[in-house]
């Protein structure tokens, strides 16, 4: 029954009806107690009197409501009978469109989808009346009123009285014939949706729904007027076998970001280290610092990509062209500058410059006390945000403590040696973050920097979880006390909850927090990937939030050779070869992306190919355990057992050894003394116990009688896949 303006629903007073479909209708109202515009849809009768179909229908509501994704239409509220959706203030998805706008909008579904099927949800009915464009430009995924949770039944292409579901000419061959369906049949309708995005017509025509359906299940559709690779995409997804297609929404979302242009993907920026003008090498720590605090303020604004530290200083001194940096960055932008520091004064120069044409989009000059260098920060990320027009309800400057400017300082040339990743400069970094600490206890940075340095030992094997686990828990705990609107340091208490304590439930809850803020910190995403996804099996999830990592720091070569770990795990060879042979080209020092493309070999029995690799990452950090139990590993697979012996005893005295040996006893076939390590390695809690406890080498483990009680351990099944 159709309600009247005026009516109530609990607290929302309906305006005005939108529309109807086949699950109800769907009205304009008011949230009375929060003041703003809201959509609901009202089950229909018949949806509301099947008390399965509304039980079962509620659950998969308050799972789409538990994402948190900016191309995903929020569910707000559940009430008897009604959904409360937020109102999207836009038009339905049309094509033809420029090719620009359709990668574009495309990696944006794309993403949603990622979300969507990460949460084991399908959305079954994805066409392009769901999905709206924003007044902004932006693609929202919407009506749910069809998704199914993934479950033990998994005929999703069926109402519960058996009739098949959604719109014949965007599903899938497999859902319209109602054979069962994972989340590759939502990859075919994003084809379709793609293919008239691109052409304006639908690549499976008929007057009638029996025409489409023989054209479904029979024909290719016709050329598109197209680039080639996004064309390759497109036939890619609308391949009739699933196994033929993309895999997963994140292998889709791959495929289609490098064909995006910078500008199309929205506004971006990297902030380059500020040159040092003060004549002081030792200021060099002031500089770096106030180019990392503008990175930090920037980060804070919805809808505006900033490169990471890492990444940006990685062309500190190198005087590259700007155009050329932009481009290796992939940003729209780039932010420059120097400071001078004479005692307690400063000059600050700032200039934002365009990628396109190396153009001077606005710059500024600023002469202060140092007692303003809060200020200044935050005077350069507004004045960024308003040259951007970046205007999505939030400004730049953060409602920040101001802390004691010694303290400050100490901070700066704490974080200065930290982030070297050597281990002796990270422990005199340590010693300056103590002192900040001790200078300002009110001060929120110094714990959550002290989290980060502390995890980062750990997970390189440098100090053991015992000792580490403790202090993550106490300075991100003390953090966020001291600073409660910063929810970064969640992914610590997370990292501590599953590394440590191996609490599943905590841990999820704390990396959703820590991953749900508007710019998460890549290291969030490596723990929740790491520790928790990949453990588990959930590789699709674990490779996307490595990606995730990797496109806010793209030139971090630990970031691109962790993802290639994740890819190797997933089962994606080729891929995590491609991506470490990438990482090694970007910094041929760094020992990860090695002992990662090793890990690659290994898993296919390349094994002289794996000696080769593995060699080069012990040279460069001798005696990592995992290096070189995988190097020992394959250097008994070839018959040179005495050479892997020795890799073996020399790890007595190195750090974190308990893994590294079980991989190496696994390589070689002796489970029962693989178990013997794996045991001793969850009992010190290494980290890497739980990396590798899904992964290709510890699942030959799981034909051991003695795996259920190392998998008890942790408090995981038996069978982790």
């Amino acid at each position: 029954m159709s309600l009247e303006a005026g009516a109530r629903l609990g607290p929302y007073e309906i305006a005005s009806a939108i529309g109807a479909g086949g699950m109800g209708e769907v009205y304009r109202a008011r949230d009375t107690r929060l003041n703003r515009d809201v959509a609901i849809k009202v089950l229909s009768a018949q949806h509301a009197i099947d008390a399965e179909r509304r039980r079962r229908f509620e659950q998969e509501a308050r799972a789409v409501a538990a994402l948190n994704h900016p191309n995903i239409c929020q569910i707000y509220d559940i009430g008897p009978d009604y959904l409360v959706l937020e109102l999207v203030d836009g038009r339905e998805l049309a094509g033809p469109v420029p090719s620009a706008d359709v990668v574009r909008l495309g990696v944006q579904i794309a993403d949603a989808l990622r979300a969507v099927h990460s949460r084991g949800i399908l959305h079954r009915d994805l066409k392009p009346s769901n999905v709206f464009v924003t007044k902004s430009g932006d693609a929202k995924l919407l009506d749910f009123g069809i998704a199914k949770l993934r479950d033990g039944d998994t005929r999703a292409a069926h109402t519960i009285d058996g009739a098949v579901i959604g719109t014949v000419a965007y599903m899938s061959p497999e859902q319209a014939q109602g054979k069962p369906v994972d989340a590759r049949s939502d990859i075919f309708s994003f084809g379709a949706l793609l293919y008239e995005l691109i052409s304006g017509r639908r690549a499976f025509r008929g007057d009638t729904d029996a025409e489409a359906f023989g054209a479904l299940l029979r024909d290719e559709p016709p050329r598109l007027d197209a680039p080639a690779a996004l064309e390759r995409v497109v036939r890619k997804c609308l391949q009739k076998d699933p196994s033929q297609r993309f895999q997963t929404a994140g292998e889709l979302v791959a495929a289609l970001q490098p064909l995006a242009s910078p500008a199309s993907r929205g506004p971006s920026i990297a902030v380059l280290p500020f040159e040092n003008m003060s004549g002081d090498k030792e200021n060099e720590y002031f500089s770096d610092g106030l180019a990392e605090e503008i990175i930090n303020t920037l980060a804070q604004i919805p809808g505006l990509k900033v490169i990471a530290r890492t990444s940006a200083f990685a062309f500190k001194g190198k005087h590259d062209d700007v155009r050329r940096i932009a481009e290796a960055l992939g940003v729209t932008t780039v932010l420059e500058g120097s400071v001078r520091r004479a005692g307690n004064r400063l000059r600050v120069t700032a200039q934002l410059i365009t990628a396109a044409d190396g153009s001077h989009l606005w710059s500024e000059r600023y002469d202060r006390d140092l007692t303003d260098i809060f200020a200044i920060q935050d005077e350069i990320a507004a004045a960024i945000a308003r040259t951007l027009e970046v205007k999505l309800g939030v400004t730049a400057t953060r409602h920040r403590y101001s802390p004691k400017l010694l303290a400050y300082e100490a901070l700066l040339k704490g974080r200065h040696l930290i982030l070297t990743q050597d281990t002796a400069q990270q422990t005199r970094g340590m010693v300056w973050v103590e002192q900040a600490m001790k200078i300002d206890p009110a001060y929120a940075e110094p714990h959550a920097t002290m989290g980060l340095s502390n995890f980062l030992l750990s997970m390189m094997g440098a100090r053991p979880a015992s000792e580490t686990m403790p202090l993550i828990r106490s300075a991100a705990s003390e953090a966020l006390r001291l600073e409660p609107s910063d929810l970064a340091p969640h992914y610590l208490l997370g990292a501590v909850s599953a590394a440590f304590e191996y609490d599943w439930q905590s841990a999820v809850k704390h990396f959703e927090i820590a991953t749900r803020t508007s710019s998460p910190p890549a290291e969030a995403h490596w723990a929740y990937a790491s520790l928790y996804f990949q453990p588990f099996g959930r590789f699709e999830e674990a490779v996307s939030h490595m990606r995730s990592a990797v496109e806010r720091d793209p030139l971090n070569v630990s970031w691109r050779g962790i993802l290639a770990s994740h890819l190797v795990h997933a089962g994606q060879i080729d891929e995590a070869i491609k991506e470490s042979n990438h990482a090694i080209a970007l910094d041929p020092s760094s020992p990860v992306p090695y002992t990662t493309l090793g890990e690659a070999y290994v898993a296919v029995e390349r094994w002289q190919d794996a000696i080769d690799i593995l060699s080069r990452a012990q040279a460069i950090f001798p005696g990592f355990a995992l290096t070189a139990g995988l190097l020992a590993g394959a250097l008994h697979r070839i018959g040179q057992g005495s050479r892997a012996r020795e890799l073996i005893e020399r790890l007595g005295d190195s750090p974190g050894p308990p893994t590294g040996v079980t991989i190496y006893h696994v390589i070689r076939g002796d489970l029962d003394a693989a178990a013997d390590w794996y045991t001793r390695s969850v009992e010190l809690r290494d980290p890497f116990a739980l990396v590798f406890a899904n992964g290709p080498l510890a699942q030959a483990l799981w034909v051991s009688p003695r795996w259920p009680r190392i998998a008890a351990m942790m408090n995981m099944p038996p069978n982790l896949v």
